[in-house]
């Protein structure tokens, strides 16, 4: 097998591809044969030792992949031998082959291609179980999602649109509100126009007749948490769920009590160790969802493994729309 190797975090520049022992499941462990793996904020954090997982060196990046089981390890009655899979182990997938632990594999039905299926765990995990489980989402609610054209502000929209809620999506170019609104959102917000610190506050007030969103999903942080929590409604739930522009900002606590408004933070990736039967339902219905049509993860294009640099390079430009995707 080839895979590429991070011997030591200094970024992506350090990764090398190597050819590696084809490895051997241990119980409860099975071999997969990449087809296709994506690329994620913590794909990047991770080879530059900011990640909170720190696997021990050297380890193969790539927290979500797609491919075909060719081996399985004692004890594994679930999957087959020839079965296509999706998992997220949070490392492994920038490979041609690797070691999973069977529980977190997701058995794919007939009609889910791999490049889809390497895209979607990650984001519409986090976003259902984000909007729906932590926010309480109901139909006829506002939804404010910040960062909305990328991968899981993407899922957001969709989820929270199946779930009939009016959505608001905020992203950083025309281009992007315009794919926002091809996915179903009701209204959009350019954010290089409305900045946080000039219009954002403007233009959500003026988007909700002055009530505000009832729930505002933050990939982002940064300077966009305050404004836009100033702005929610009452009751209103703020969804906590990343930090994608780099500062971790710091917010009124006040503010929480003049709205009766909530801080909820959004972890999935514990949700599904400490609830995994919650979990395991959750996603079941994330993929009845994807064969009914109400959720398609958004590729804003695939490249072939050997260009993992060129992929990092483009998400580290900010111009992607939905997922990279690296495929073998």
């Amino acid at each position: 097998m080839h895979a590429w190797l991070c011997e030591n975090p200094v970024g992506v520049d350090a990764l090398t591809w190597k050819e590696l022992p084809t490895p051997a499941p241990k119980a409860g462990e099975v071999l997969i044969e990449i087809q296709a793996a994506s690329l994620n904020f913590p794909d990047l954090l991770i080879v530059q030792n900011k990640y909170q997982m720190k696997p021990p060196l050297p380890f193969v990046p790539g927290s979500e992949y797609a491919g075909v089981v060719r081996a399985v390890g004692d004890g594994v009655k679930h999957l087959q031998i020839g079965q296509s899979v999706a998992c997220l182990s949070g490392t492994g997938g920038f490979g041609t082959h690797t070691i999973a632990p069977a529980a977190l594999c997701m058995p794919l039905p007939p009609g889910f291609p791999a490049v889809d299926a390497a895209a979607f765990i990650m984001i519409y995990a986090t976003s259902w179980h984000a909007l729906m489980d932590r926010g309480a989402l109901k139909a006829g609610e506002t939804v404010l999602v910040l960062g909305a054209a990328g991968g899981v502000g993407t899922a957001a929209i969709q989820i929270a649109k199946a779930a009939g809620a009016r959505v608001i999506a905020a992203s950083s170019s025309d281009e992007k509100c315009e794919l926002c609104k091809q996915l179903g959102a009701d209204a959009t917000i350019n954010y290089s126009v409305h900045t946080p610190k000039e219009g954002l506050r403007d233009a959500i007030k003026q988007l909700t007749d002055g009530k505000g969103p009832d729930v505002i999903y933050d990939p982002v942080g940064g300077d966009f948490a305050e404004p836009a929590f100033r702005s929610i409604a009452w009751r209103g739930r703020y969804l906590v769920v990343g930090f994608a522009s780099g500062p971790i900002p710091a917010l009124p606590l006040n503010l929480t009590l003049l709205k009766g408004a909530s801080l909820v933070g959004v972890f999935w990736g514990d949700f599904a160790r400490r609830e995994p039967k919650a979990n395991a339902e959750m996603m079941q219905a994330l993929a009845t969802m994807y064969a009914k049509g109400q959720v398609k993860p958004v590729i804003d294009q695939t490249l072939p493994m050997s260009e993992l640099h060129k992929a990092y390079a483009i998400m580290g430009s900010r111009s992607v729309k939905g997922k990279l995707v690296m495929v073998n």
